[in-house]
Parts: structure tokens; C-alpha cells; sequence
């Protein structure tokens, strides 16, 4: 029964903080959902920046001295 009643808390509790999250989103917009995805941008880039057998190669370039909308090639190199 404790069990029960406790697994009921804490859903209700998830539930709340979802309203509440959405709530805030309303507010300020998807901001905080670029932010999270910037993070783990970084996290990953630099999770793959200290792999020894990764390498990026950078998209090719257009006239618009931009990348052409290649983003580029994440390459495993093995031995």
C-alpha cells in the first residue's frame, strides 16, 4: 500500500513539474529547448574531440564562401 501510494506522489509530482514546465515555455518561448540542445552540441564535440580515432571533415565550400549547407563529416578511423 505504501508502495502504491508513494508511486501515486510521484506522478503526481512529475505531472505538476510538467506544468509547470510548460507553463514557463509559454512564457519565455522554446529558448531553454536551444539552450539543452547547445549543451549537448557541446557535450558531444567534446566527447569526440578527445577520441583518437575521429577526425571532422568540414563540408566543402560553396561560392558563398559558406559551407553550402554540408555540415561536415564525423569519419572513424580505425587501425
Amino acid at each position: 500500500e505504501q508502495e502504491r501510494i508513494a508511486n501515486v506522489t510521484r506522478a503526481e509530482g512529475e505531472a505538476e513539474a510538467a506544468t509547470i514546465i510548460t507553463k514557463a515555455m509559454e512564457k519565455t518561448g522554446n529558448a531553454i529547448v536551444e539552450v539543452r540542445r547547445i549543451d549537448a552540441a557541446k557535450e558531444i564535440a567534446s566527447k569526440l574531440a578527445r577520441g583518437r580515432n575521429i577526425t571532422y571533415l568540414p563540408g566543402g565550400g560553396g561560392s558563398d564562401g559558406g559551407n553550402g549547407g554540408n555540415p561536415g563529416l564525423l569519419l572513424s578511423v580505425d587501425k
